[in-house]
């Protein structure tokens, strides 16, 4: 594979705090360059990994260690929990005798569940003994979260591992998922004869048998990328050894003169944007009058390992520029970038910046951080332990395995990914009920060794893009040299690129940038076609030298708006996509869409 070299000849910035040590500046950790001998140290912690599912060992241990040092030398703490856990337990002894009253089904109980716990909710549970015992668990996980957080001294990564942790045992420990303390399990399965349970062992069976064979859940068996998902019509217009270009086929007389190139995370399935026809964004927007370009990313092999962030964006988003500009002979072009995409994109128009290039239109950024101080969620499975670990079992097998970070992301929402799911499939016995968006969730891809390490150290861990030390072709970028209007698209609710940090790009920035706030997620608020209930969004244009808006203040004074936020963006793009014009040819015929790099396993 041809690959850029410029990546190696970067600057070498990663240490130079110790650099004032030492005669110069050691070398970077990238495990391609360990020295001789520390194969053995890489194969130990790959081994290691295949049994703790990729989580570093020594970060865990860092992490409590940090807590219960500090926990043991804070007396105060101590005190105050031992008396938190007399006070429960005396507020869940009186709940319990005046349970056993006549009349108790009136009795209010000692704790609510938080508003998104759902777990507790059907009336069952307020039956004796299983309101005993679901209060009793409740007080315990309230004692747990008060034990590992304000503990004077420990380092907020370190609280955040220890309090993630601990509500994972408890979340794995819940009453509601076990036959012999859940009575909404016991109901179903007393009037089902047994049948309910039968079931789900059937679907266990079924389930083990389906991850043995690496194939996806049975919901996904109804979905099939080119049948019924990603079947917006196209072409394949150009292919090199790192991306597919799709070319969709217009469905109006006449379109806008500057064409959207689509550039979406290297870590998920292109279709995300072209799911179902009903709630494709490529089909909306293709019927819009736009002439729209999708980069489809390979998924790499072991082989690819060499592959890196500055590959990415020559191979990814140039290439395809180039390609875009050539097809439709369009001098600029309208570039959207969604979650990694969207920061693979900046990093390419702070280039295209740099060397004068003004090809970009306008950029939009669908759930895309270019700050990564405070990366959500995320960042509880990366620090420096957690980093090295992980680069140990990629250097094994030369890219990262789907499966660590389609764990990782379970784990974030183990709620309603994970245990809701096997109540309802293994103990209730349900049906899986499937969607195009939990088959594409399911369609997981891997990502190279390199490119995968500079993106943890060089985007998460040291901040490098915001903070004015990336580099691109061997030469410093900063965004705020990016003077193309910007479009960015928060969600309130994601756990993968927290809003508040999306809008730390007008901070950034030194032009137009208009933000706009989504009900839903990282996944299901972009997904939100014209139509669909209980959508909402909030819009507003700071202009570049008007004074800044915290973001608290932001959201309390913009107005809401009732519906898809489709809609508005489209508008904000028909603005700057120029006058009407016939459809520009399409390129060369390669195949039709969705071709084959999205179709690897």
């Amino acid at each position: 594979m041809s690959k850029t070299q410029s990546s190696s000849a970067e600057p070498q910035v990663e240490h130079e705090r110790l650099g004032s040590a030492w005669q110069g500046v050691p070398p970077p950790d990238y495990p391609e360059s360990a020295p001789e001998g520390a194969s053995l140290d890489l194969l130990l912690n790959a081994w290691l990994g295949k049994f703790t599912g990729g989580i570093s060992p020594a970060a865990l241990g860092n992490a409590y260690a940090d807590w219960l040092s500090h926990l043991v030398l804070a007396p105060s703490k101590q005190q105050t929990l031992l008396q938190e856990a007399w006070k429960k337990i005396g507020r869940w002894q009186q709940y319990a005798m005046q349970s056993a009253l006549p009349g108790a089904g009136a009795n209010q109980p000692c704790i609510a569940p938080l508003p998104q716990d759902r777990r507790f909710a059907d009336p069952a549970w307020q039956r004796w003994p299983y309101n005993l015992v679901y209060q009793g668990f409740l007080l315990q996980q309230q004692w747990w979260h008060r034990a590992t957080t304000g503990v004077r001294g420990v380092s907020p990564h370190h609280e955040d591992v220890v309090t993630f942790t601990v509500r994972q045992w408890l979340d794995m420990l819940a009453p509601s998922n076990f036959l012999l303390t859940n009575p909404v399990v016991q109901q179903a399965a007393l009037e089902s004869g047994g049948a309910s349970l039968a079931r789900g062992m059937a679907h266990a069976a079924g389930d083990w048998q389906r991850a043995a064979m690496g194939a996806g859940a049975t919901g996904e068996a109804a979905f099939k990328v080119g049948a019924n998902l990603a079947v917006t019509p196209g072409k394949v217009v150009y292919r090199n050894d790192l991306i597919e270009l799709i070319q969709y086929a217009p469905t109006t007389a006449k379109v806008h003169a500057t064409p959207l190139l689509f550039v979406p995370a290297w870590i998920m399935k292109f279709y995300i944007l072209d799911l179902s026809p009903h709630n494709s964004l490529v089909r909306y927007l293709v019927g819009q009058g736009h002439t729209v370009f999708m980069i489809s990313w390979k998924n790499p092999l072991e082989e690819d390992r060499e592959l890196s962030l500055e590959d990415y964006r020559q191979l990814g988003v140039m290439d395809a520029l180039d390609a875009v500009a050539r097809i439709t002979g369009a001098p600029q072009v309208h570039a959207a970038g969604y979650c990694l995409g969207g920061t693979l994109l900046a990093i390419a128009a702070a280039s295209m910046a740099r060397d004068g290039d003004a090809r970009l239109a306008s950029l939009t950024m669908l759930a895309s951080q270019v700050d990564f101080k405070e990366p959500g969620e995320l960042s509880l499975f990366i620090d420096d332990s957690q980093v090295n670990f992980l680069e140990a079992a990629m250097w094994k097998q030369g890219y990262l395995d789907t499966k660590q970070m389609a764990g990782a992301f379970q784990l974030l929402r183990s709620n309603d990914l994970i245990w809701s799911r096997r109540l309802r499939h293994y103990l209730l016995g349900e049906d899986e009920q499937g969607s195009d968006l939990m088959a594409w969730n399911g369609d997981a891809t891997r990502m190279p060794c390199r490119m995968h390490s500079e993106y943890l150290r060089r985007l998460f861990l040291h901040n490098d893009l915001a903070e004015g030390r990336y580099h691109t072709a061997g030469r410093h970028i900063a965004l705020s040299d990016i003077d193309a209007p910007l479009f960015a698209v928060g969600t309130l609710t994601d756990h993968v690129a927290p809003w508040r940090s999306v809008y730390k790009l007008q901070l950034l920035s030194d032009t137009d940038v208009t933000f706009l706030l989504t009900s839903g997620g990282h996944n299901a608020g972009v997904v939100s076609p014209p139509g669909q209930p209980r959508r909402s969004y909030q819009l507003a244009t700071q202009r570049h030298d008007a004074p800044y808006i915290d973001a608290d203040s932001w959201q309390r004074d913009v107005p809401h708006h009732d519906g898809s936020w489709w809609p508005a963006w489209q508008a904000w793009l028909e603005e700057r996509a120029g006058t009407q014009v016939a459809p520009p040819a399409m390129g060369p015929d390669l195949g039709d869409a969705p071709g084959s790099y999205v179709l690897q396993t």
